[in-house]
C-alpha cells in the first residue's frame, strides 16, 4: 500500500472516530502538498464543511490533532492554511519503505487481476515500409500493452495487416511489367522497401499515361478511370477475388518479401504480436451480421439494395454497412472482426490505436457492435493519437512527404554515434559494444521523444534534440541510470548491509525528495494505465533522473558522513536504479549498463 493510499484509509477512521462519518474515497481529496508550504500531503477539507457543519479552519486543527496523537509513527506535524490540511509524514515511513524495497526487481508491478485486455496497432499496408506515424502508432501501442501488464492484467497484442485491395494489385502489376523477375534477394534491398518501390513506380508511370490520354483530349477524371495501368490493377483485384491461382501465387511471394522486411523493422524496434489478423482473411467477416442487424431492425435497406444504419440520433449520420451489390465496406469488416476477437480471447478490453483521423469511424464502429449487442461491444476503446511532423526538409523520403521508419531509426543512430563521439564517451568500448550503444540511444531518444507528449496532441519531432545529453531526452535518463550502475558496481558488497530499526538516518532533503518520488511510482504507472497515456511515466521517470543527479551533485555516496548513511545512499541508488529501468521497459527502451 502506498502512502497516499495509507493516508487515505487513516484519515476515513479518524473521521469515523471523531465525527461518525462514514467518508469514502469521493469524499477524501489528497494531493502533494504545494512547494510553497511545509508538508507532504495535503486533505483538502472543503468537502468536509457541509456533512460536517464546521469551518475547515476547526476541521483541520480537530484532523490534524487527531492524527498526530493517533499516529504519531506515520504523522510528525501539520499546520492548516485556509481549508487545507498539510500533514508532515515521518521519516520513518520514508526509511522504511526504502529498506522494504531497495532491492524489489518487480518494485511497482502490481499482483495479476485476472482481467484480459487486448490492444490493436501497428496495422500496416503491405504495399509500402513502415513510416514515421507507424512509429509513433507502434511505440504507443505496444508501451500501453507493457503499462497494462504491469498493472496486473493479461495482454494480448494484435495487429492487423492490410493485405489486400486495389493498392495491394498496383505493386503487384507494376512489378508484373517492370521488375524483370527481380527480387529482394537478387538486389540486395529490404522486402519491404522493394515492393514499396514497385508502388511508387505504378504512380509515376499511372501519372504519364494519364498526362499522355489528357494531352490527347481525354478529360482528367475520366483518363484516371481508363487508363491501361489502372483498368490492369482493377482486373487483377478482380482475378485476385476470384482465387486466380497465379495472381495468388504473386501476391503471397511479394506479401512475404514485405513481412519479412516488416520483421526487420520490427525487431529493431522491440514491437512484437501475439496474434497478427490479415485483412485476406478477414474481409469477408460481418456479412452474416448484416443479415442479423436487418432482421432486429438495427439496419435498413434502401430501394437501391443498399443496407444502412441510421445513427442521426446519436448526432452522427447515416452510414452504409453492405453496398447494392452485396459487397462489404471497410466497417463491415471491422464489425465482424471485433466479434471474432472476443469469441477467440474474451477480453474485458479492446483497446484500437488509430491515428485521429479515424475517429468518426470507430464512434460508429462501437455504436454499431452495442446495438448488435456484441459482448464488450461496451469496452471498445479507440486510443486516438495526433500526427507527427518533421522540421521541414530534415529527412530524405521516399515517397511523397512520408518519412520512411528505416531510414529514420539509421539517422538517429548515426546521430547518437555522432554525439556520443563529441562527448569522448567512447574509450574502453568495443566496436561491437559502440554499434548497440549506439543503437540502444538511437532508438531510445526516438522512442521517449515520441512518447513523452500526450498521444491526443500533434508533436514536431526533431532528430538532433532527441538525443541531448544534457535536455528532456532517454539519453540524459539512460546517462543517470548508467552513472547509479557505476556506482552500485564499485559498493556492490555495501548495497545489502542490515540497517537496524534504531539506526540513525535523519534524511537530508534531497535524500528525503529521491525517496518519495520513488514511492510514487505504483500511483504513477496506475495513473499511466488509467489514461493510456505513456508520457505520464516518461514525465516521472525524467523527474526521478533529474533529481537524483541533483542528489549526487550535492551528497557522496563513497565518502558520506556514517557507514549508515553510506548504506542508506547505496540502498536509495539501488532503488532508483531498478525504478528507472522498470519504468523504460514500460516504454520499451533500453538503459545501458555503461556509457
Amino acid at each position: 500500500m502506498t502512502v497516499i493510499d495509507q493516508i487515505e484509509s487513516i484519515a476515513q477512521q479518524a473521521l469515523k472516530n471523531l465525527y461518525s462519518l462514514d467518508a469514502v474515497g469521493k469524499n477524501i481529496l489528497i494531493n502533494e502538498t504545494k512547494p510553497e508550504f511545509e508538508g507532504d500531503y495535503t486533505i483538502v477539507l472543503f468537502s468536509l464543511v457541509k456533512p460536517l457543519k464546521r469551518s475547515p479552519e476547526i476541521i483541520g486543527k480537530e484532523l490534524g490533532d487527531f492524527l498526530i496523537n493517533g499516529h504519531p509513527q506515520f504523522f510528525s506535524s501539520y499546520n492548516v492554511i485556509k481549508g487545507f490540511l498539510n500533514l508532515v509524514v515521518a521519516e520513518k515511513v520514508w526509511t522504511n519503505f526504502l529498506f522494504q524495497n531497495f532491492n524489489n526487481e518487480n518494485f511497482g508491478n502490481k499482483e495479476k487481476t485476472g482481467r484480459k485486455v487486448m490492444v490493436e496497432y501497428s496495422s500496416p499496408n503491405t504495399n509500402k515500409p513502415l513510416h514515421l506515424g507507424h512509429l509513433r502508432n507502434n511505440f504507443l501501442g505496444w508501451s500501453v500493452a507493457e503499462i497494462y501488464k504491469a498493472n496486473g492484467f493479461d495482454i494480448v497484442k494484435t495487429c492487423i495487416a492490410n493485405d489486400r485491395g486495389i493498392h495491394i494489385c498496383k505493386s503487384m502489376i507494376a512489378w508484373q511489367l517492370f521488375a524483370k523477375g527481380a527480387s529482394p534477394q537478387s538486389t540486395g534491398i529490404k522486402g519491404d522497401h522493394f515492393v514499396g518501390d514497385y508502388y511508387v513506380l505504378f504512380g509515376n508511370e499511372l501519372k504519364k499515361q494519364v498526362d499522355e490520354m489528357v494531352a490527347n483530349g481525354v478529360n482528367k477524371e475520366q483518363a484516371e478511370k481508363e487508363a491501361p495501368l489502372m483498368k490492369a490493377a482493377q482486373q487483377m483485384l478482380i482475378d485476385w477475388e476470384a482465387g486466380k491461382p497465379d495472381v495468388l501465387e504473386l501476391w503471397k511471394t511479394m506479401n512475404s518479401w514485405v513481412y519479412a522486411g516488416f520483421d526487420e523493422t520490427y525487431k529493431r524496434i522491440g514491437t512484437d504480436f501475439d496474434k497478427i489478423y490479415y485483412e485476406s482473411n478477414t474481409y469477408l467477416l460481418g456479412k452474416d451480421l448484416v443479415e442479423y442487424g436487418l432482421k432486429k431492425n438495427v439496419f435498413f435497406q434502401k430501394d437501391d439494395g443498399s443496407v444502412w444504419i441510421d445513427l442521426t440520433k446519436e448526432g452522427l449520420d447515416e452510414k452504409i454497412v453492405r453496398r447494392k451489390d452485396g459487397t462489404a465496406v471497410y466497417i463491415t469488416q471491422d464489425i465482424g472482426l471485433a466479434q471474432q476477437k472476443y469469441e477467440q480471447y474474451k477480453c474485458d478490453l479492446s483497446i484500437y490505436v488509430v491515428g485521429d483521423e479515424q475517429n468518426y469511424h470507430f464512434k460508429v464502429l462501437k455504436l454499431i457492435c452495442e446495438k448488435l449487442q456484441i459482448p464488450s461491444a461496451e469496452n471498445i476503446f479507440h486510443l486516438s493519437y495526433g500526427m507527427v511532423e518533421l522540421p521541414s526538409g530534415r529527412m530524405k523520403t521516399r515517397e511523397g512527404s512520408v518519412v520512411d521508419a528505416d531510414d529514420l531509426l539509421d539517422e538517429m543512430h548515426n546521430e547518437a554515434e555522432k554525439k556520443t563521439k563529441e562527448q569522448g564517451k567512447t574509450e574502453g568500448f568495443s566496436n561491437d559494444e559502440l554499434n548497440e550503444l549506439y543503437e540502444t540511444i538511437g532508438v531510445g531518444g526516438l522512442k521517449f521523444f515520441l512518447l513523452r507528449v500526450d498521444p491526443k496532441k500533434r508533436m514536431l519531432f526533431n532528430p538532433e534534440e532527441s538525443i541531448d545529453l544534457h535536455g528532456y531526452t532517454a539519453t540524459f535518463i539512460q546517462y543517470a541510470y548508467a552513472r547509479l550502475k557505476s556506482i552500485l558496481r564499485k559498493e556492490a558488497a555495501n548495497v545489502t548491509r542490515s540497517m537496524t530499526d534504531d539506526t540513525e538516518n535523519t534524511l537530508f532533503p534531497l535524500e528525503k525528495m529521491l525517496i518519495t518520488i520513488a514511492e510514487k511510482y505504483p500511483v504513477i504507472i496506475n495513473q499511466a494505465c488509467e489514461e493510456m497515456n505513456p508520457s505520464v511515466i516518461a514525465n516521472y521517470i525524467y523527474n526521478l533522473a533529474k533529481t537524483f543527479n541533483s542528489f549526487y551533485a550535492e551528497h557522496s555516496v563513497a565518502n558520506a558522513e556514517s557507514q549508515e548513511k553510506k548504506t542508506l545512499r547505496l540502498q536509495l541508488c539501488n532503488l532508483t536504479a531498478i525504478t528507472i529501468r522498470n519504468a523504460m521497459t514500460l516504454l520499451g527502451i533500453k538503459v545501458p549498463e555503461r556509457m
